[in-house]
């Protein structure tokens, strides 16, 4: 499998915290990737620790087939880069900042720069320093796709942004770099959840889990037993069932391993005959929120 990132045993420490601990990853060519994970978790430490901003502890990773610590202005050619807290010079209207941007990037398109203006109705002759924080991360967005980047990094792109400028920013995203790799951290779960291919989940610098998108919405059911009287809960619970709860006679829990036949036969297995079982699908939100619940209970 071809991919853009490669990440082994990637971490990286601020005086003795460690921020990100060997970490794990692969992110395949042509893949939306959203490295998601709550507040303090260490994503925007990876993605700056690939982007050579901050140099890794330990461990490494390649970008574009080169190790991040070597990325050169050939390859930073070939990446769009975008934070939610992009620093852009304040002086410059959007038309002189796209102007100024052009000679550093041998691929830049000027109809797509001039489509993208258009498509996120940009000023060209109003200040940075005067555009609203919406309109600051379009002209973010125009900068960093106008010269067709093979791998597209956005940190936090959506916080703090209305819905119709994150669904703005999204039809943008999908509809002009068509073909490119895409990293993105956010907590925009419901939004990310429409569009992104792979997902990676970080909780205190630690990955817990890398995969497609439906594979792990195909794993994880949110599974209700109903008996005939309270039930008993056993002593040696399965590993992959979390967040157990009763409620008279009806057991609830999410099953991380989820699979009709082999979940039907455990639950037989653990309490014989009940009188009904269902599994319901969960949405992304809803997966993360278990997992953040047993990982608490689990500390």
């Amino acid at each position: 499998m071809n991919c853009a990132i490669r990440i082994q045993k990637l971490s990286k420490e601020f005086r003795r915290v460690a921020a990100l601990a060997d970490m794990d990853a692969e992110v395949p060519d042509g893949a939306i990737y959203a490295l998601v994970g709550p507040n303090g978790a260490g994503k925007t430490t990876t993605l700056k620790t690939l982007m050579n901003i901050w140099r890794p502890t330990r461990g490494q990773a390649e970008v574009l087939g080169v190790d991040s610590t070597r990325l050169s202005p050939r390859e930073f050619t070939r990446i769009g880069y975008v934070s939610e807290n992009q620093e852009m010079p304040e002086w410059m209207t959007v038309a002189y900042l796209l102007a100024y941007l052009k000679p550093f990037y041998p691929t830049w398109d000027d109809a797509l720069c001039a489509d993208l203006v258009r498509r996120f109705d940009l000023p060209p002759g109003r200040k940075i320093g005067q555009l609203s924080r919406g309109m600051r991360m379009k002209a973010a967005f125009a900068s960093s796709f106008a010269y067709r980047p093979e791998l597209i990094i956005l940190d936090e792109p959506f916080t703090g942004l209305d819905a119709l400028v994150r669904d703005e920013l999204i039809e943008g995203l999908l509809e002009r770099a068509q073909g490119a790799t895409i990293l993105l951290s956010s907590h925009d779960l419901g939004e990310i959840e429409t569009f992104a291919s792979h997902v990676g989940y970080l909780e205190h610098g630690r990955l817990r889990f890398s995969e497609e998108m439906a594979s792990l919405v195909e794993r994880f059911r949110e599974v209700e037993v109903t008996f005939e009287a309270a039930p008993t809960l056993p002593a040696a619970w399965p590993e992959g069932w979390i967040q157990p709860d009763t409620s008279a006679a009806v057991l609830r829990f999410v099953d991380t391993r989820f699979d009709r036949e082999r979940s039907m036969s455990e639950i037989q297995r653990l309490f014989g005959d009940v009188r009904d079982v269902t599994f319901s699908p969960m949405s992304l939100r809803s997966i993360f929120v278990a997992i953040a619940k047993d990982a608490r209970t689990a500390a």
